[in-house]
């Protein structure tokens, strides 16, 4: 399968509590060419967030330590940032797309690279 290159400047934030799963989705995106900046949950994406201004997706686990889960956090992306896309997954809950904010996309854990390249170059 080819994979569809990265566009230069599209940076994603990489949100999830697990350090293994977060530096192995950090390094797919980066193998795809993509920029990423890592959140460990989802307070501290949302003070990432706040700070930079070059986030154009969002990539996040749902279940997450914290005061807020996954879809807590797109649900604040989609109205504070609407321009921002959302790429959510999870290993416990399935969604559909369409119960994703602003149209974003699912990714069911396990999941393979090209599934998450995929839902952002969706997502774009």
């Amino acid at each position: 399968m080819v994979m569809k290159q990265a566009p230069e400047a599209s940076v994603i934030l990489v949100v999830e509590d697990d350090d293994l799963v977060r530096m192995n989705a950090a390094e797919m995106l980066e193998d795809a060419g993509y920029a990423v900046v890592e959140a460990r949950h989802a307070d501290e994406a949302w003070l990432i967030l706040h700070e930079r201004s070059d986030i154009g997706v969002v990539f996040t686990d749902v279940d997450m330590p914290g005061s807020m889960c996954g879809v807590t956090l797109a649900e604040r992306v989609y109205e504070h940032w609407p321009d921002i896309r959302l790429v959510l997954t999870s290993g416990r809950h399935r969604f559909a797309d369409r119960d994703i904010p602003d149209h974003g996309l699912f990714v069911p854990k396990p999941y393979r690279a090209a599934q998450v390249i995929d839902a952002i170059h969706e997502a774009d």
